[in-house]
C-alpha cells in the first residue's frame, strides 16, 4: 500500500503474547509524526492497558477538511478536531476472525502532540471515554505517555 506502513507487534514487543497489527496511513500529512515502530509501541501500550492483546488498528492522518466532515457526520459538531476514534469489533469477536479494533483519525494541523493523539484515540477504541469517566482515561493516557518517554 503506498503511503502506509504495517508493523506487527509480537511476543517480543511486551511480555506475554501480544499481537497488535497497526497500519499507518496518510504520513505525508504529518511530517513530524513518530515513526511506524513508535506508533505501534504506543498502540500496544494503550491496548494492553485496557486488557486487549490482539487485533488490528489503523492510524490515519487526515487534513482539516476531512476531520471536519467526519466530526459533523459522527458527532454533530461543526469544524475540525484533533482526533476521532471509530471502534469496530469491540471487546468480543466471533470465531477465529482477527479482531478489528478500529480506526483512529488524527488531524496533525489541529493536534499539539501526535503521540498523545495516538494514545488518546486508541484508549477510546478500547472503550474508555474521558467525557463520562472520572478522569481515569486522561490519567492513564498521561501515565502511558510518561512510560513511553522513559
Amino acid at each position: 500500500m503506498a503511503g502506509s506502513a504495517r508493523v506487527r507487534a509480537g511476543p517480543s514487543a511486551l511480555d506475554g503474547d501480544v499481537m497488535i497489527e497497526v497500519d499507518v496511513l496518510g504520513e505525508r500529512l504529518a511530517p513530524g509524526a513518530p515513526p511506524p515502530g513508535e506508533v505501534t509501541r504506543l498502540c500496544v501500550a494503550a491496548t494492553v492497558a485496557v486488557g486487549i492483546e490482539d487485533g488490528h488498528i489503523a492510524i490515519e492522518y487526515v487534513d482539516a477538511a476531512r476531520i471536519a466532515e467526519l466530526n459533523l457526520a459522527h458527532r454533530g459538531k461543526r469544524g475540525p478536531t484533533d482526533v476521532l476514534s471509530f471502534p469496530i469489533d469491540g471487546a468480543t469477536v466471533q470465531g477465529d476472525v482477527p479482531r478489528e479494533l478500529g480506526d483512529v483519525m488524527i488531524c496533525p494541523e489541529h493536534t499539539a502532540d501526535l503521540r498523545e493523539a495516538i494514545v488518546h484515540g486508541v484508549l477510546h477504541l478500547g472503550g474508555m471515554d474521558h467525557e463520562t469517566d472520572d478522569g481515569e482515561m486522561l490519567t492513564l493516557q498521561t501515565r502511558l505517555l510518561a512510560e513511553a518517554s522513559s
